[in-house]
């Protein structure tokens, strides 16, 4: 089968099309015909060998797919890696039937970045109706989800985007106030004004000062949830700032509820229903042929994209 390799550490043309050998099957899982690949940072940085787990080259990248079961069922399912190939191993825990209500778009945009906007939110931020929540990248995959959940959720949003479309698109999904992020200058001081006071919630995925303003625009007892680090300056927060305001800063990997009962399987229930029911609009981005995986990686590294990108496997 094809499938995109990755030999060793590089930018966008690292990405590869192979021939390798398709995967067998093994105890507890399923293989999957894949029809569409999810791209997400995660991908960028296991190419660029800084990803959160050890990276072992060759690899093929890819944490979310899309397709059909051997008997014809309509899947969606978490992988660790190799989506980005005609078939892929995922886990029967982690594979997911799809409603005929929710379309093959629509679902792969659900899985992973679905899963991390609810989670973030619900799981870790615990957002109500009295919170005030700062969403960046509102017109990408996670934030374009986590904007409309925020709203269904009652919380009063912030939104960060760059440009002018970008900011039209999120501002029809729920925006309260969608601010430019192109720029960093005084944006601690844009979000606090925006918001007529500190915001109690944050979400934060860029790193640097970006990091930087939205802990300065965090209320006293504010909670702000870290999910990547695109820009790659990580900050470390001293104890005493924290302390001064009694503000938590958490940080958020997905994988670490793959082997939570019923934590992702809720979840999920709650997208696809949402979904089923016209509340929650998956934005879908471009889709790439498997060949052009690479023009993929770098349109969503230099932010060309919005809602949720995927790669088509097949032929």
């Amino acid at each position: 089968m094809r499938a995109i390799v990755i030999s060793r550490p590089g930018g966008p043309d690292a990405l590869q099309v192979r021939e390798v050998p398709e995967p067998l099957p093994i105890a507890g899982h399923h293989v999957v015909h894949v029809s569409r690949a999810g791209v997400n940072y995660a991908d960028v940085h296991l190419r660029e060998n800084g990803y959160l787990a050890p990276v072992e080259y060759p690899v093929t990248p890819g944490n979310e797919v899309m397709g059909t079961l051997a008997d014809g069922r309509r899947v969606v399912g978490l992988s660790r890696g190799g989506g980005y190939a005609e078939q892929a191993l995922v886990h029967r825990a982690l594979t997911w039937n799809v409603p005929d209500e929710v379309s093959d778009e629509q679902a792969v945009a659900l899985t992973l970045q679905g899963n991390s906007a609810w989670h973030l939110l619900h799981t870790v931020l615990r957002i109500d109706k009295c919170d005030s929540i700062l969403i960046p990248a509102a017109a990408g995959g996670v934030g374009t989800l986590a904007v409309q959940l925020a709203k269904m959720a009652g919380a009063h949003v912030i939104a960060l985007a760059s440009g002018p479309e970008k900011a039209d698109l999120v501002r029809g999904l729920g925006a309260d106030t969608v601010l430019d992020s192109s720029s960093t200058a005084d944006l601690a001081a844009r979000i606090i004004d925006a918001n007529e006071g500190p915001v109690s919630a944050a979400l934060e995925m860029t790193g640097g000062e970006v990091f930087d303003a939205t802990l300065a625009a965090l209320a006293p007892r504010g909670r702000m949830a870290v999910y990547g680090c695109v820009s790659g300056d990580r900050r470390e927060v001293p104890a005493e700032q924290l302390m001064q305001s009694s503000k938590t800063v958490s940080g958020f990997w997905l994988p670490n509820l793959y082997g939570v009962r019923y934590a992702l399987r809720t979840s999920m229930n709650n997208l696809f229903e949402a979904t089923a029911r016209g509340d929650l609009q998956p934005v879908i981005g471009p889709c790439y042929s498997l060949s052009n995986a690479a023009q993929a990686h770098f349109d969503l590294e230099s932010r060309k994209t919005v809602g949720k990108v995927t790669i088509k496997t097949t032929r």
